[in-house]
Protein backbone atom coordinates (compact mmCIF):
# COMPACT_ATOMS: atom_id res chain seq x y z
CA UNK A 1 0.00 0.00 0.00
CA UNK A 2 1.34 3.43 -0.95
CA UNK A 3 1.96 5.98 1.80
CA UNK A 4 -0.80 8.53 2.34
CA UNK A 5 1.57 11.48 2.22
CA UNK A 6 4.20 11.89 -0.44
CA UNK A 7 7.48 12.45 1.41
CA UNK A 8 9.49 13.25 -1.72
CA UNK A 9 11.00 16.72 -1.76
CA UNK A 10 9.28 19.18 -4.05
CA UNK A 11 11.27 20.01 -7.12
CA UNK A 12 11.18 19.98 -10.87
CA UNK A 13 9.32 17.05 -12.36
CA UNK A 14 10.95 14.82 -14.92
CA UNK A 15 8.89 15.82 -17.97
CA UNK A 16 10.00 12.71 -19.86
CA UNK A 17 7.82 10.46 -17.70
CA UNK A 18 4.01 10.48 -17.67
CA UNK A 19 2.20 11.99 -14.71
CA UNK A 20 1.39 9.42 -12.04
CA UNK A 21 -1.58 9.25 -9.68
CA UNK A 22 0.69 10.73 -7.02
CA UNK A 23 1.48 13.71 -9.27
CA UNK A 24 -2.20 14.36 -9.97
CA UNK A 25 -3.70 13.66 -6.55
CA UNK A 26 -2.90 16.88 -4.69
CA UNK A 27 -4.08 19.28 -7.41
CA UNK A 28 -7.14 17.10 -8.04
CA UNK A 29 -8.15 17.09 -4.38
CA UNK A 30 -7.66 20.82 -3.92
CA UNK A 31 -9.73 21.52 -7.03
CA UNK A 32 -12.46 19.09 -5.97
CA UNK A 33 -12.85 20.72 -2.56
CA UNK A 34 -13.07 24.20 -4.10
CA UNK A 35 -15.83 22.95 -6.39
CA UNK A 36 -17.56 21.20 -3.48
CA UNK A 37 -17.58 24.53 -1.62
CA UNK A 38 -18.97 26.38 -4.65
CA UNK A 39 -21.70 23.75 -5.02
CA UNK A 40 -22.35 23.78 -1.25
CA UNK A 41 -22.05 20.01 -1.06
CA UNK A 42 -22.62 18.33 2.27
CA UNK A 43 -19.92 16.04 3.59
CA UNK A 44 -21.95 12.97 2.61
CA UNK A 45 -22.55 14.34 -0.92
CA UNK A 46 -18.85 15.09 -1.40
CA UNK A 47 -17.88 11.67 -0.09
CA UNK A 48 -20.37 10.00 -2.42
CA UNK A 49 -19.00 11.84 -5.46
CA UNK A 50 -15.50 10.67 -4.49
CA UNK A 51 -16.62 7.04 -4.29
CA UNK A 52 -17.26 6.90 -0.54
CA UNK A 53 -13.78 6.80 0.95
CA UNK A 54 -13.53 6.14 4.70
CA UNK A 55 -14.47 9.26 6.69
CA UNK A 56 -10.99 9.54 8.18
CA UNK A 57 -9.44 9.44 4.71
CA UNK A 58 -11.93 12.01 3.39
CA UNK A 59 -11.19 14.44 6.22
CA UNK A 60 -7.44 13.91 5.81
CA UNK A 61 -7.76 14.75 2.11
CA UNK A 62 -9.85 17.80 2.92
CA UNK A 63 -7.52 19.06 5.64
CA UNK A 64 -4.19 18.32 3.97
CA UNK A 65 -5.23 18.78 0.34
CA UNK A 66 -3.06 15.83 -0.51
CA UNK A 67 -3.00 12.05 -0.53
CA UNK A 68 -2.51 9.44 -3.22
CA UNK A 69 -5.78 8.80 -5.00
CA UNK A 70 -6.88 5.69 -6.82
CA UNK A 71 -7.53 5.75 -10.53
CA UNK A 72 -11.28 5.53 -9.79
CA UNK A 73 -11.21 8.60 -7.52
CA UNK A 74 -9.16 10.58 -10.05
CA UNK A 75 -11.67 9.64 -12.76
CA UNK A 76 -14.54 10.81 -10.56
CA UNK A 77 -12.81 14.13 -9.89
CA UNK A 78 -12.11 14.53 -13.59
CA UNK A 79 -15.83 14.21 -14.36
CA UNK A 80 -16.72 16.67 -11.58
CA UNK A 81 -14.20 19.15 -12.98
CA UNK A 82 -15.66 18.73 -16.48
CA UNK A 83 -19.20 19.24 -15.15
CA UNK A 84 -18.10 22.36 -13.31
CA UNK A 85 -16.34 23.76 -16.37
CA UNK A 86 -19.29 23.05 -18.67
CA UNK A 87 -21.66 24.78 -16.27
CA UNK A 88 -19.40 27.83 -16.13
CA UNK A 89 -19.50 28.05 -19.93
CA UNK A 90 -23.25 27.41 -20.28
CA UNK A 91 -24.29 29.59 -17.34
CA UNK A 92 -21.75 32.42 -16.94
CA UNK A 93 -23.39 33.74 -13.76
CA UNK A 94 -21.75 31.82 -10.89
CA UNK A 95 -24.97 31.57 -8.87
CA UNK A 96 -26.83 30.06 -11.84
CA UNK A 97 -24.01 27.66 -12.70
CA UNK A 98 -23.52 26.48 -9.13
CA UNK A 99 -27.27 26.23 -8.46
CA UNK A 100 -28.07 24.23 -11.61
CA UNK A 101 -27.19 20.92 -9.95
CA UNK A 102 -29.94 21.24 -7.36
CA UNK A 103 -32.75 22.47 -9.62
CA UNK A 104 -35.27 19.98 -11.04
CA UNK A 105 -34.41 19.13 -14.64
CA UNK A 106 -36.95 18.08 -17.28
CA UNK A 107 -34.35 16.46 -19.55
CA UNK A 108 -35.07 12.72 -19.98
CA UNK A 109 -31.71 11.86 -18.40
CA UNK A 110 -32.88 13.38 -15.11
CA UNK A 111 -36.60 12.53 -15.12
CA UNK A 112 -37.56 15.77 -13.41
CA UNK A 113 -34.99 15.30 -10.65
CA UNK A 114 -31.95 17.51 -10.04
CA UNK A 115 -28.75 16.50 -11.82
CA UNK A 116 -27.05 16.15 -8.44
CA UNK A 117 -29.39 13.28 -7.57
CA UNK A 118 -28.17 11.41 -10.66
CA UNK A 119 -24.56 12.22 -9.79
CA UNK A 120 -25.00 10.88 -6.26
CA UNK A 121 -26.04 7.40 -7.44
CA UNK A 122 -22.52 6.25 -6.63
CA UNK A 123 -21.78 5.10 -10.17
CA UNK A 124 -18.94 6.67 -12.14
CA UNK A 125 -21.11 6.15 -15.23
CA UNK A 126 -23.66 8.64 -13.92
CA UNK A 127 -20.98 11.31 -13.54
CA UNK A 128 -19.99 10.53 -17.12
CA UNK A 129 -23.60 10.87 -18.34
CA UNK A 130 -24.06 14.26 -16.68
CA UNK A 131 -20.78 15.44 -18.16
CA UNK A 132 -21.78 14.10 -21.58
CA UNK A 133 -25.18 15.82 -21.34
CA UNK A 134 -23.57 19.17 -20.54
CA UNK A 135 -20.97 18.80 -23.26
CA UNK A 136 -23.79 18.14 -25.75
CA UNK A 137 -25.58 21.28 -24.54
CA UNK A 138 -22.39 23.19 -25.26
CA UNK A 139 -22.39 21.78 -28.79
CA UNK A 140 -19.39 19.54 -28.16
Amino acid sequence: MAPILDKRPAGPRDVTRPLSNADLSGPALRTFFRIADAWQLTTSEAMRLLGEPPRSTFFHWKRAGTGELSRDTLERISYVLGIYKALQVLLPEPEAADGWLRRPNAAPLFGGQPALQRMLSGNVADLYLVRQYLDAQRGG
